[in-house]
């Protein structure tokens, strides 16, 4: 019966850990994206150009991409996740782009 009773405790404490994991990853997220967001604030701010406002890539969109500045870690998960690339174009202004992002660590997954 004290087999039963720790099996039994232990499935509980496991699962209320996969809850409270669930809306961990968009914290995460979210702080990425807000260091990036700082990081390209202060790099604008050290080169004397405005600072970058975040687009919203969407599908067939032009980029004007002349040199890549910074882009957002994708993390270490199997899931769409925000990414950001913060880069200079033609005219030398920066412009960053929000896109959805595969995580890079899918691996033998279907």
């Amino acid at each position: 019966m004290n087999i039963l009773k720790a099996v039994l405790a232990v499935s509980i404490l496991s699962a209320s850990s996969l809850v409270m994991a669930e809306g961990g990853g968009d914290r995460v997220y979210g702080r990425m994206i807000q260091d990036n967001e700082r990081a390209m604030q202060e790099y604008a701010a050290a080169r004397g150009k405005t600072p970058p406002e975040v687009t919203h890539y969407r599908y067939g969109m032009k980029l004007d991409i002349a040199k890549v500045v910074h882009t957002s870690p994708t993390g270490s998960g199997c899931e769409v996740m925000p990414a950001q690339m913060t880069y200079e174009d033609s005219s030398g202004d920066l412009q960053t782009v929000e896109y959805r992002a595969m995580g890079t660590a899918c691996w033998n997954q279907n």
